[in-house]
């Protein structure tokens, strides 16, 4: 993940925690930091073309199915694990908004915009990694839309 971060020119560290981070409220928690400051990434699958789509949104939220469609033109239900693992190369628990096998098209919550800094998984269920808002939207392409309700 480390290479990922670079080839994207972002000076982050990954940094390996022994607590898990697994859930936004267990990452919070291992790294000290309010549960919103995680920016949790989901995969949804459509059901036109069965191709993923990528959600990175605030860990104090739920992401809203119809809008993330709407944007989409297409219907989406969240991916199943085998989906997740084959779409970016990682198991639910770690995956990071970037560094997938292929591209994957990517969307942010625009609530994730009033934070500072925000954490995101780096790859494993103990890796993640901070940077801003402005950073994330950037290094992953994201297309910034109202896509969460509160809370998760």
């Amino acid at each position: 993940m480390q290479e990922a971060l670079a080839a994207a020119g972002l000076p982050c560290r990954v940094v390996e925690l022994p607590a898990s981070t697994r859930t936004a409220k267990e990452a919070a928690a291992a790294i000290g930091c309010r549960v919103e400051e995680i920016a949790k990434t989901v995969v949804f699958r459509r059901a036109d073309d069965d191709g993923p789509v990528l959600v990175v949104a605030s860990g104090g939220t739920r992401v809203d199915e119809r809008r993330v469609g709407a944007l989409l033109g297409a219907p989406v239900r969240q991916a199943d694990p085998d989906f997740v693992r084959a779409a970016t190369g990682y198991a639910i628990g770690g995956v990071p908004p970037l560094g997938h096998r292929r591209p994957i098209p990517t969307f942010l919550d625009e609530g994730l915009l009033g934070f500072a800094t925000v954490w995101a998984a780096a790859g494993t269920p103990h890796a993640v990694f901070s940077l801003t808002p402005a950073e994330l939207v950037t290094a992953t392409g994201a297309r910034v839309a109202p896509l969460a309700v509160s809370p998760a």
